[in-house]
């Protein structure tokens, strides 16, 4: 290794792999420079500080002094900047102190509650093992994982994680490459087989980092570690795919840049009808301007918001949906379509032998009472299974079975006929293997059993059928295989896929004992002798269908992504629901690589319910993308490693908990912790409510602007004549201190009635929308501006002020203003208290969900009143919010507030549910 090398490290620049590994074993050992007995400590020692630890990292995200910037620079943080300014250039420290005090503390609460839900998980790092045994200076040695460098020999055992890119040089292992490319079967990989050209993960001589060796012994040539791994590279391509913001983050600003252009438009085109038109002095514009400021800005929406957000994460958690990001709650919410796995999402992943067929006829294995009651066509069929089989059963446990579980399935049928299914004896009868071949669908094996060498295959029926030229009959003989029997053997073939029933063929051919191996993999699979069928049924999941139902009924499309065959997949869609009771087209693999990006557009805007079997992670990747290009919100589950670039495309990325892979974990929005379809639904429905209560606790903080900034209005239009019914910091009381915990408990309000009975809402709809910002400015608000101004003047009257009369401190007045604008400050909690009960339901009626039901809500209130009633009778209090305790008959002319406001958007909502209800052709009753 040069110098120029390693200073290249030291400058940060990344240092590309030597060599080719598909050039000949013997060249990339020179590339390399090293030997077949390895590298010297001292080399390795020095490589070491030239290509880096052997880790997988993780590009660096956004730093908290950032994360806590973006807080104090938000829109509706900028008009209370605007505002601490304005106090401050007009003399009034103390409220410019105060409202910076405000943003602050906005800041830090939103900040913590989004720092605490986005904990980084750094799940990739789990796939390197902590050890390797490596050959250095010319014995075998173990190192850290993290040690190993290009140019090592690496030793891999049966039962290892390889930890890096490697070459093989002598020796066949099986390895588990299901987190790379999604293959359950295992691969056999030799150091003879030797691919010059093709992909890397295709090449027969190379072992991968993430994957595992199920089988053999071999030595290898590390010749990538860390980041410039296969595996290195899907994260990084994991990685680049950026986080968009959520729907609800987009809106949230969009909203805050709309109430900050309201406020200031407000305040430049009030400001100077202030001054000129009704004669205000600067500095009580100023003061109005402020006021209207102030007033506009809903201080607590921030925090509000997310502390809904992670609310509703805690509630996912417990009911199996761990969620990763606070708006991705919200986007679960506005979710259209789930592309979901069919194999332990709507199954549940516990493959069963229920039948098989032989010339001799049908066997039903459930009903299979004793070994001797099945034909001996069918012993030979399972025996056949067992030996071409790589899993290994546990009997007393079968849980406890390790192995792919259609594998564990066939060893399982072979136990029931009382056959051996000894994995030691199996391994040790085998003299070759030709591992599953996704392209040809078939593995087979050559096995020594009873002094006959034999060949058994196993795969789809209709490749191996193909490849067979006899049938095995009833008495155990062997006849040709007829096209009539060919014809039987189909038939019976669709009837089990009709049923949803995976099924294999087996067959087999004797070889000459003494004959060796045939090396060519054609050569072994031909001629073969058809033994059978074998059908397999993986059980749905109980509660799909009903979740399935829901899906429907809330306007929700369902597309299953899986790798299994087009019949199966679609009897298991049929049976749970899927398709609404109609066909449902299915497309495989081979069919989607040949269409079209517009083709495809078409096929997914028909919008109807669509099996994609046969697909790989770069399908899913697609199909994810032109569903989002179509405006829908996408759900993507997912279990591989491979599955993470379409897992982080999607809106929300589904990884599952139980049998998925780490890197998907990581890359996945939510993780689901019982692989179950069911709790997808949970999670949409979750997302619903909190959008809903989101939606809820704006509409009640909205709804206080009106009081708010109307007494500023009147104040400004009189030119001063009516004195300030509301001052600065009185609304600061009421937006941070009255107002917070009620809006808090209606985060956490239950569903309303037909949650799931609605379609989802449109991509682009705001989370304000029109209709709210009038039910919450003239209704809500309305009622409570025209009673709070009521209580105010009502207050002054009756003091002895008369329109122009000075309330300034040291008149006789001013007590009389105090208590006046502390009638306004505590009309405005009571009209709080009716706006927090009418905000609990959009359309329903109160009654329909009860009056206590949300147990918070009415703690806040208690609060809220608690608060209200310190603030106008403590003295220091009193003297910092310029309030003054007003008369026992005033106190109870607030009594009706609350019952006012909440009885008018009742009527309101009650007369919106007879005309919904006239529209729907149900009538007026």
């Amino acid at each position: 290794m040069s110098d120029g090398a390693r200073a290249g490290v030291a400058a940060g620049v990344e240092v590309e792999p030597v060599g080719n590994p598909l050039e000949p074993a013997d060249l990339l050992l020179r590339d390399l420079r090293t030997g077949r007995q390895g590298l010297s400590e001292r080399e390795a020692r020095r490589r070491l500080t030239v290509y880096g630890a052997n880790e997988l990292t993780r590009q660096r995200g956004r730093t908290w002094p950032r994360e806590l910037l973006a807080q104090v620079t938000h829109p509706l943080a900028l008009l209370l900047w605007l505002a601490a300014l304005l106090s401050a250039v007009s003399g009034t420290v103390p409220l410019a102190v105060a409202i910076i005090a405000v943003i602050a503390l906005n800041a830090v609460v939103a900040f913590a509650q989004e720092r605490q839900a986005e904990r980084a998980v750094e799940a990739l790092a789990a796939y390197l093992p902590p050890h390797a045994t490596v050959v250095r200076d010319g014995r075998q040695q173990v190192i850290e994982a993290r040690e190993l460098v290009p140019g090592d020999v690496l030793v891999v055992a049966e039962g290892d994680r390889v930890c890096a890119d490697a070459r093989l040089l002598d020796g066949v292992v099986e390895v588990d490459l299901s987190a790379l490319n999604g293959e359950s079967l295992p691969a056999l990989r030799s150091a003879r087989l030797e691919d010059a050209s093709g992909p890397l993960l295709d090449a027969r001589d190379l072992i991968f980092s993430g994957t595992s060796c199920t089988g053999g012994e071999a030595t290898a040539l590390v010749f990538a570690t860390g980041m410039r791994t296969e595996l290195g590279r899907i994260a990084a391509l994991s990685q680049r795919v950026g986080r968009e913001p959520s729907p609800l983050e987009r809106q949230v600003t969009r909203v805050a840049w709309l109430i900050a252009a309201v406020a200031v438009g407000v305040g430049l085109a009030f400001l100077p009808l202030a001054m000129l038109g009704a004669g205000l002095p600067l500095a009580d514009a100023a003061n109005f301007a402020i006021g209207l400021l102030v007033a506009n800005v809903p201080e607590g929406l921030l925090p509000t918001i997310t502390l809904a957000l992670a609310v509703g994460v805690r509630v996912l958690a417990r009911r199996g949906a761990v969620v990763k990001r606070l708006s991705a709650v919200e986007t679960l919410g506005s979710t259209t379509v789930i592309c979901t796995d069919k194999t332990g999402t709507l199954t549940q992943n516990r493959m069963r032998v229920t039948d098989l067929w032989t010339s001799a006829g049908p066997v039903d294995l459930d009903a299979t009472t004793t070994p001797r009651s099945a034909p001996a066509a069918a012993h030979q069929l399972v025996r056949a299974a067992a030996a071409c089989n790589n899993a290994e059963l546990d009997r007393e446990a079968p849980q406890r079975s390790t192995g792919d579980p259609t594998e564990i399935a066939l060893l399982g049928a072979a136990a029931v006929l009382g056959d051996d299914v000894d994995h030691d004896a199996r391994l040790a009868a085998r003299r070759a293997q030709f591992h599953f071949d996704p392209a040809l669908r078939l593995m087979s094996t050559v096995d020594d059993v009873d002094d006959q060498r034999w060949v058994h295959t196993k795969g789809a029926p209709e490749e191996v059928l193909t490849r067979c030229v006899e049938i095995m009959a009833a008495d155990g003989s062997v006849r040709p295989l007829t096209a009539d029997a060919r014809a039987m053997a189909a038939t019976a073939f669709e009837g089990y896929a009709g049923r949803g029933l995976r099924v294999l063929a087996v067959a087999r051919r004797a070889l000459p004992p003494a004959a060796p191996v045939p090396a060519d993999r054609d050569e072994v699979e031909r001629d073969l002798t058809l033994l059978g069928l074998v059908a397999m049924f993986d059980p749905p999941r109980p509660e799909v269908a009903a979740a399935v139902a829901q899906c429907h009924t809330a306007g929700l499309r369902l597309i299953v992504v899986t790798g299994d065959n087009a019949a199966t997949a679609t009897e298991v869609a049929r049976t749970v629901g899927i398709g609404r009771g109609g066909p449902i087209p299915a497309i495989t693999g081979a069919e989607l690589d040949t269409m079209t990006e517009h083709q495809l557009d078409e096929l997914l805007r028909r919008h109807q319910e669509l099996i994609f079997a046969r697909s790989s992670p770069e399908a899913k990747l697609r199909i994810a993308d032109a569903l989002r290009a179509e405006g829908n919100v996408v759900a993507m589950t997912g279990d591989g490693v491979n599955d993470a670039p379409a897992l982080r495309r999607a809106d929300i990325g589904v990884a599952m908990g139980a049998t998925g892979t780490d890197v998907a974990r990581e890359a996945a929005t939510m993780v689901l912790t019982d692989d179950n379809f069911a709790t997808i639904v949970t999670a949409v429905r979750e997302g619903r409510r909190v959008y809903d209560n989101v939606r809820k606790f704006i509409l009640y903080i909205f709804a206080h602007a009106t009081p708010e900034v109307v007494p500023f209005l009147v104040y400004a239009l009189s030119g001063g004549a009516v004195p300030l019914p509301l001052t600065v910091l009185q609304i600061l009381a009421i937006d941070l201190g009255t107002e917070t915990l009620p809006a808090l408990a209606l985060g956490r309000e239950r569903a309303e009635p037909g949650l799931m009975d609605r379609p989802p809402r449109p991509r682009g709809e705001g989370v304000i929308r029109a209709g709210m910002l009038a039910r919450a400015w003239l209704l809500l608000g309305g009622v409570s501006a025209v009673l709070v101004l009521a209580g105010f003047f009502l207050t002054l009257w009756q003091g002895g002020w008369r329109p122009g009369a000075s309330v300034d401190e040291g008149t006789p007045l001013h007590h009389v203003w105090q208590q006046a604008t502390t009638m306004t400050f505590l009309g405005i909690v009571a009209c709080q208290i009716g706006t927090a009960f009418a905000a609990r339901t959009q359309l329903a009626s109160l009654r329909s969900i009860g009056v206590t039901t949300n147990r918070l809500l009415l703690w806040g209130i208690a609060f809220e009143i608690a608060f209200a009633a310190a603030v106008v009778t403590l003295p220091p209090l009193q003297r910092v919010f310029d309030t003054a305790l007003p008369t026992a008959g005033q106190l109870a002319l607030l009594l009706p507030f609350p019952v006012l406001v909440w009885g008018v958007d009742e009527l309101w909502r009650a007369g919106l549910r007879r005309r919904r209800r006239i529209h729907e052709g149900v009538g007026p009753a």
